[in-house]
């Protein structure tokens, strides 16, 4: 099959396809007239990495998920890590964006919203913003 029904059928874009195969996560069989053939293992591999890329891991990560999901003699304690460490991850990004959305919306609370010209958003962007609350 083509890229385009590949794409389809993995439910990605011709780019991202171009993308995993330059980081030589897939390697689809080139036709005589240097079109890419895909086959229903290419497929498989495809849904494979949208599916990891979908819960966050890197495209290392998905180098080393592939290599593992190939291995017939893996140890699962290496996925089990892989995953821990994207769980840890997202909980620390999700910590960051609390923290982030406490401080807009403290701003935003700050803010009347009127028609005057001093805005506390905008100063506190600025830093000019006094420590007190307006």
């Amino acid at each position: 099959m083509n890229i385009a029904e590949a794409a389809r059928r993995a439910g990605l874009t011709p780019k991202a396809i171009r993308f995993y195969e330059a980081q030589g996560l897939l390697r689809p069989h080139r036709a005589a007239n240097g079109y890419r053939a895909f086959g229903e293992g290419d497929v498989h591999t495809l849904k494979f990495l949208k599916r990891a890329r979908d819960l966050g891991f890197s495209v290392e990560e998905c180098r080393a998920l592939l290599a593992l999901y190939h291995e017939t003699e893996r140890s699962n304690a290496e996925v089990k890590q892989l995953a821990e460490n994207r769980v840890r991850e997202i909980d620390r990004r999700l910590a960051d964006l609390a923290s982030i959305r406490d401080a807009l919306a403290g701003l935003a609370e700050s803010c009347k919203g009127d028609a005057r010209q001093d805005c506390p958003i905008l100063e506190d962007l600025a830093g000019e913003r006094r420590s007190s609350a307006a």
